[in-house]
């Protein structure tokens, strides 16, 4: 505890009768600069006595606040059931308690079915709160388009010219189909191997729309709670319901739309009510509007028959592996920023690179600059090319083994 700073003591003038003027000038002198020492002490502890003085003030403003919050009843969260005649059924989350209680009318006018409200402990309705919202299917959205436009994606004209029919005409241009008397497509799933450029399609798609694009990879749907995993696909699917026109993009859809089985784990049977959430948001009771799906997957074998079937997905595009006038167009694109000597045989390479990928292309055009790097040079000449295709068919060839495993090739 801090103790009150003891105060100076106070000037005394003593003056002798005996004096003369100039004495006694001298001594009233003395005597007043005394006496502005003494007021400055004084005026230096009042500051300081003003200053705790607020500093406790606000101390005590805040233990004010913090009891007053102490005595005041939690509130919990519940949902309104039903509500009729300045009465309703609330049911508290987290239990299966369901409750009458009475509403003002005030409170009634902002109340409807399926709201969720703030109780206190006597279940009477305090507040209405805001629509549930899982912060991670708000941070799934794209709010910067990305750079990938349709003139990027070499050999895939077909497929281009199936994904804007499905997904960008029925958003620009929705009179068409109500001319011709059809639904609109609901959705388009990509499928083919590794690197062939089906995500790549999904960003062009995001870069031409002006709709609103909500990206997610099927594992981020796999959630460890039960029902956390079906709840995020129905608060996804609100979310673009709340932000149409919308397209939603499923990367690696596998992860939780394959073929069920008889497992009885407790993560499978989360994995199958998740899928389950999903096919109802796809083909549901209600029209999904202008909300548009695209999914991809390296694994279409592994895939439920459910999400197959026309109402969900409506097109099944396969995205193979480029030919060999693909391979050509997707190489000269990789290397339009790149010097090349003008020897370099396009077609060659293109012949060359019959397994080839759009991404293991894309990889050799990058290596073979490293090449050109790696020699002090600025042009790619056809034997940076060649060298750089000796060393991807090397790491290509090789395996990793473990004992008692499999062996895998990447």
């Amino acid at each position: 505890m801090s103790h009150s700073p003891s105060l100076p003591d106070r000037p005394r003038l003593n003056l002798d009768p005996d004096m003369t003027d100039e004495e006694r000038l001298a001594a009233l002198r003395e005597h007043f600069l005394d006496i502005v020492e003494v007021h400055r002490q004084l005026q230096q502890q009042l500051e300081a006595a003003d200053e705790r003085q607020e500093e406790l003030r606000q101390r005590a403003d805040r233990l004010e606040r913090e009891n007053e919050t102490l005595k005041t009843t939690s509130l919990y969260v519940a949902t309104v059931k039903e509500i009729d005649d300045g009465e309703a059924i609330v049911k508290q989350h987290g239990n299966n308690q369901e409750v009458l209680t009475s509403v003002s009318d005030r409170m009634a006018a902002r109340l409807d079915a399926g709201d969720r409200v703030a109780v206190n402990d006597s279940f009477t309705i305090k507040n209405v709160l805001d629509e549930e919202t899982d912060a991670r299917a708000q941070a799934m959205q794209v709010d910067e388009s990305p750079s990938v436009e349709y003139a990027d994606i070499g050999g895939l004209d077909e497929q281009i010219r199936e994904v804007r029919e499905t997904v960008e005409e029925p958003l620009r241009d929705p009179e068409q189909f109500e001319q011709l008397g059809i639904e609109p497509p609901g959705g388009v799933l990509l499928h083919g191997p590794p690197g062939t450029g089906k995500t790549m399609l999904a960003k062009a798609v995001a870069n031409q729309t002006d709709a609103t694009f909500i990206k997610m990879a099927g594992s981020e749907l796999v959630r460890k709670f039960i029902g956390e995993g079906s709840r995020l696909v129905r608060d996804l699917f609100d979310l673009a319901e709340e932000r149409t026109p919308a397209v939603i993009f499923i990367d690696e859809i596998d992860a939780i739309a394959s073929k069920r089985t008889e497992s009885k784990t407790s993560g499978d049977a989360e994995v199958q009510r998740t899928m389950m959430q999903l096919l109802s948001e796809m083909d549901g009771f209600e029209d999904r509007g202008e909300i548009r799906i695209i999914a991809a997957t390296n694994r279409f074998d592994m895939l439920d028959r459910a999400i197959l079937r026309p109402g969900r997905f409506d097109r099944l595009i396969e995205v193979p592996k480029p030919d060999h006038e693909g391979r050509k167009q997707i190489l000269k694109l990789h290397t339009r920023e790149m010097q090349i000597d003008p020897a370099v045989d396009f077609d060659a390479l293109a012949l060359e690179t019959e397994d080839f990928s759009g991404a293991r292309l894309e990889n050799l055009a990058t290596e073979a600059g490293m090449f050109a790097i790696r020699d002090d040079r600025t042009e790619v000449r056809m034997t940076d090319f060649r060298d750089a295709l000796d060393k991807l068919n090397e790491s290509n060839s090789e395996t990793i083994t473990s004992d008692g495993y499999a062996d895998y090739a990447y």
